[in-house]
């Protein structure tokens, strides 16, 4: 750890090890405070664990359930005092929450900001926030952050208790968690613990980050108190003496699986599986802008791992790191047999064809301008070396490709690290895949062709590409031919085309650069992305309708001026081939809903 973290610039992290209710082995690395040069401490230093504070939201549910006052598989709606707009095929339940199948869409407005004056109450926020749903419930796995809000806002209704009252009351107090919140802004009490967020360890800290999602992400906790946790669900529900839930509820919550693509690892209800080596576990991860942590539960062996670092690290190396010490530790206490399995060549080349191709995956923006992130950066999976499949965003721990080996009909497993790769085919076609590292929780349906990446990428690059030259050259062809004492041989009508296709490459040019500069202001601060942005976005919207639709119409005129008129032909093929650029991005523009003007995403 101290080598990791100084080669990925992360000021600190700390790692928490139970075994047999006991805390084994707690220690800080690094430091809470790269300014004041002040150590994290294991007991005292507080980290934001993330997504990982869901599971005190669900363990909450649990509590409800326990005692007959929710039930898993009754219409959440029961449970508000508003209404999840229905859907003909069948209506959200808890379990259906707990397991990340209620269908809804990512939607990550205002997820995270860094001014406390955007906080809402949990109810607004549930109220308020609600995506669209893509999918029937029970039937795609979709991470939702909004869907564990509203079980946190169902607790905070059905027990009477505001949600930070009864988390503290019914689980940090019996679990002698002394160092954890879920109240934002951070408690003045726990300022001097709290240790700081980074980008890099080498640069100034950042902002207390605020989860508007509390129930979803809102947790600061110290290792040693999240070792306390680990040890309750470890060992039937109880902390040295003091029981948060029912041995038998506690069993329902880590042995109710969701199975979606067997034999991937499954959904517990709140949980996910990470079985490795032949050992059972469960586990949650969890993800700030700056924070990025892990909790593994080895249920069978009754031990649970914990680490949490502080910042993002030079090239993600946070998210390298945890994996690393996951699968090194059980590498270590845990080592399993190589599976050296493999089908023959023939089905495994013919299995490896039929999987190739762009998907996209389920937790993803379906009716708002970000579902062009899906645009941006493409799923492909490709056929590797020796006939292995390998994918564009999965990477080893090197940051090399991964590659799948075959082990059983579309079953692959990766050749290094071994986690599995699966696919659900049906009649000879790929209906959706995944990976053990997310299959609880995420899988990958093929791209429908009118948004394919396979043409759309390509043809979007050549389309801007031409409308981007064309506003470039203009004026400079002007002032070319203005020095040189040129005329271009073009009058009336002839004259009014060409300029008209010059005006619209600039406009769709323009109006294109200022959607990439927001992506990529928003790929570099997601805290932007939240109520103040909404006036700028529905003036960039109302420009995409003008100018895209405009475009089009102004590109195509101008074509069917130039190949009517006297225009040469250079220029006949160029403005036609503006035209034709026009068109695609007027395409993406409509596919990826650049010409809306919803203010959900």
């Amino acid at each position: 750890m101290p080598y990791a973290i100084e080669r990925g610039d992360v000021a600190g992290a700390v790692v928490a090890v139970v075994k047999n209710g006991e805390v084994m082995f707690a220690k800080g690395y690094g430091l809470a405070d790269v300014e004041k040069h002040k150590p994290v401490d294991a007991e005292r230093t507080m980290f934001r664990p993330g997504s990982i504070s869901k599971l005190f939201t669900w363990t909450a549910v649990m509590q409800l359930v326990e005692q007959g006052k929710l039930n898993l598989d009754h219409d959440v709606n029961e449970y508000l005092d508003f209404k999840i707009p229905p859907r003909a095929d069948g209506p959200i339940t808890l379990r259906n929450i707990m397991t990340h199948t209620p269908g809804f869409e990512e939607q990550i407005k205002s997820l995270i900001v860094d001014d406390p004056k955007q906080l809402v109450p949990l109810k607004v926020y549930a109220e308020r926030s609600t995506p669209v749903r893509i999918f029937k419930s029970g039937s795609t796995p979709a991470y939702s952050n909004y869907a564990t809000a509203l079980a946190g806002y169902i607790v905070e209704r059905i027990s009477g208790q505001p949600f930070d009252d009864y988390i503290e009351t019914h689980l940090f107090k019996p679990l002698e968690m002394s160092h954890a919140t879920f109240r934002q802004p951070l408690p003045a009490a726990f300022e001097a613990d709290m240790s700081k967020g980074y980008a890099l360890g080498s640069q100034p800290p950042k902002p207390y980050e605020i989860v508007l999602a509390a129930p979803a992400g809102s947790l600061a906790a110290s290792g040693v108190d999240m070792a306390h946790f680990m040890i309750a669900h470890l060992e039937g529900g109880e902390y040295h003496g003091a029981r948060i839930l029912a041995a038998e509820t506690l069993k329902m919550m880590h042995e109710t699986p969701t199975d979606m693509i067997p034999p991937l690892n499954r959904m517990m209800l709140g949980f996910y599986e990470q079985n490795y080596n032949g050992h059972r576990i469960i586990s949650h991860g969890g993800d700030t802008q700056f924070m990025h942590s892990y909790l593994h539960l080895l249920l069978d062996d009754h031990v649970g791992l914990f680490v949490s670092v502080n910042s993002q690290g030079r090239e993600g190396a946070a998210g390298a790191i945890r994996g690393a010490l996951f699968d090194d530790f059980l590498a270590r206490y845990f080592p399993g047999i190589p599976d050296v399995r493999s089908v023959d060549a023939k089905t495994a080349a013919e299995h490896a064809k039929l999987m190739a191709g762009y998907y996209e995956s389920s937790r993803r923006a379906e009716t708002s301008f970000m579902s062009i992130s899906s645009f941006a950066d493409p799923f492909k999976v490709s056929v590797g070396k020796d006939g292995l499949l390998t994918t564009s965003s999965f990477k080893g721990r090197s940051g090399a490709p991964r590659y799948y080996r075959e082990v059983e009909p579309f079953v692959w497993r990766d050749i290094n690290s071994g986690w599995r790769l699966a696919a659900k085919v049906v009649d000879g076609h790929v209906q959706r895949f995944s990976i053990d590292e997310i299959s609880p929780f995420m899988v990958f349906e093929p791209s429908p062709w009118w948004r394919s990446a396979s043409w759309l990428v390509p043809g979007v690059g050549i389309a801007f590409a031409a409308l981007l030259a064309t506003a470039l050259l203009w004026p400079v062809a002007a002032i070319v031919r203005r020095r040189n004492h040129l005329k271009l041989d073009l009058v009336g009508r002839d004259e009014r085309g060409r300029v008209l296709s010059r005006v619209a490459a600039v406009a769709v040019t323009l109006v294109t650069t200022a959607w990439l500069a927001l992506f990529l202001a928003a790929s570099s601060n997601t805290a932007m992305l939240g109520p103040g942005l909404d006036p700028w976005l529905f003036l960039l919207h109302l420009v995409s309708i003008l100018t895209y639709f405009g475009g089009a119409i102004a590109l195509l005129w101008a074509a069917a001026i130039a190949w009517t008129g006297r225009r040469r032909w250079p220029g006949k093929v160029w403005t036609s081939v503006l035209a034709a650029s026009a068109v695609v991005m007027l395409w993406t523009a409509w596919v990826y809903h650049l010409t809306s003007f919803t203010s959900r995403y």
